[in-house]
């Protein structure tokens, strides 16, 4: 009769192995994560974009700004919703 408990020095690397793996996995799904909101993020941006220059001078006006201002408008605003999504620091 065998025993069926038998532990080799082996049995560590396989688990070790596999906590590497999902680690580089977590860190792809984040990496493409990001990717694909700084895709829709530009798409955004460039929308708004089209948006605030089909408007005219006094609706921009309007909305307090000038024609000039349009793309600094958008990055502040850009850079506000950006603080607002990120989770707080401790």
């Amino acid at each position: 009769m065998t025993m069926l408990n038998n532990t080799s020095s082996y049995s560590a690397a396989p688990a070790a192995f596999r906590g590497a793996v999902r680690f580089l996995l977590r860190s792809l799904a984040r990496l493409i994560n990001r990717f694909v909101a700084g895709v829709i993020a530009h798409r955004e941006y460039q929308a708004n974009l089209v948006i605030l220059r089909s408007l005219s001078d006094r609706e921009l006006r309007d909305i307090g700004l000038n024609r000039s201002e349009i793309g600094e408008g958008l990055a502040e605003a850009a850079k506000f919703r950006n603080q607002m999504q990120q989770p707080e620091q401790a």
